[in-house]
């Protein structure tokens, strides 16, 4: 199995998503009420903090790679 090299802004997307994936299944099960807008600010605060996250992870590799390579 090949390596890939890891991306916390994916991880973060995903655990956003899986979140609201939990509080809308809870809510189709009757644990609890959750509004029909509540996907909305939790998908893009996770996208806004995943790209954050993403540009910050890139950057500190091209800083390694220069570094390595110099």
């Amino acid at each position: 199995m090949p390596r890939r090299e890891f991306q916390p802004g994916r991880l973060l997307a995903g655990l956003a998503f899986a979140t609201v994936a939990a509080l809308y299944i809870g809510d189709a099960q009757n644990l609890w009420h959750i509004p029909w807008f509540t996907a909305l600010p939790i998908t893009a605060g996770a996208l806004l903090l995943a790209g954050v996250t993403g540009a910050v992870a890139r950057a500190i590799r091209r800083q390694r790679g220069a570094t390595e390579d110099g």
